[in-house]
């Protein structure tokens, strides 16, 4: 059987976390020949974030430093030398865990090397991301598409799927602390030549109370996107480019 590690960075999620790793149903995923591990990286939570992680079944993975990214960069150098793919998704129930399959599919059969969920493309629920979120994603996307050349829909998604070898690829590039995160992911990822589509998801309403700031966050995620357009891969890890471009 292939191997699938999921990871969710969590700060204060414990009204969502446990119906998200309950969401991850290990009986389809065995009929399609997946194992599954689930690890939860507590962000230095304030709340049971953690306890819920662990009796909803997850491994739990404490990282002190705040930031989403932290918490990303923490869980891509725990994932053992046995996971065959890599899944990300966020702890706030807002993306469906039980759409894996999906995700993964893509990069399975050979078609890509990363696959990320596009709620634009996808299934919306009625206020669950805000018009002016809406409006700002949108713009951001074809931005990226323009510049970058990359084939993702959602630029800001939390739901990624990997392969192991584009992850490994990626993640001595990641440096974000905080909510760029996904931007410079997308934007590294199309430098670093990785074949990255997006697939539709469904997006719902948060659990509990939402960390993002738009206006703050906005201007970081800008500031992301104009930074690496000159991004190059240092000389030193020149290696990590796909070499079949």
């Amino acid at each position: 059987m292939k191997k699938i590690t999921a990871i969710i960075p969590c700060y204060n999620e414990e009204a969502g976390i446990a119906d998200v790793v309950s969401g991850f149903s290990t009986q389809q995923l065995a009929k399609s020949g997946y194992e599954l591990e689930v690890l939860v990286i507590d962000n230095n939570s304030t709340d049971k974030t953690a306890e819920v992680a662990a009796k909803a079944g997850a491994q739990v993975i404490f990282e002190p430093r705040k930031g989403k990214g932290n918490a990303v960069r923490s869980a891509f150098y725990s994932i053992d030398n046995k996971t065959d793919y890599i899944i990300m998704i966020d702890g706030d129930f807002t993306y469906s865990s039980s759409e894996i399959l999906r995700m993964i599919e893509p990069i399975d059969s050979g078609f890509c090397d990363v696959v990320v969920g596009s709620r634009l493309n996808g299934r919306i629920a009625k206020g669950s991301m805000t018009p002016l979120n809406r409006v700002g994603n949108i713009i951001f996307s074809q931005l990226v598409r323009f510049i970058y050349g990359s084939k993702v829909t959602d630029v800001l998604s939390g739901y990624f799927a990997w392969s192991r070898p584009s992850l490994e690829r990626l993640r001595p590039h990641v440096e974000s602390e905080g909510f760029a995160l996904e931007m410079e992911m997308v934007t590294k990822m199309a430098r670093l030549g990785e074949s990255v589509y997006s697939v539709p998801i469904s997006y719902d309403t948060r659990a509990g109370v939402a960390n993002l700031r738009p206006f703050y966050d906005g201007i970081r995620i800008l500031r992301m996107l104009l930074r690496n357009i000159f991004w190059q891969v240092p000389e030193a890890n020149a290696s990590t480019v796909r070499n079949d471009m």
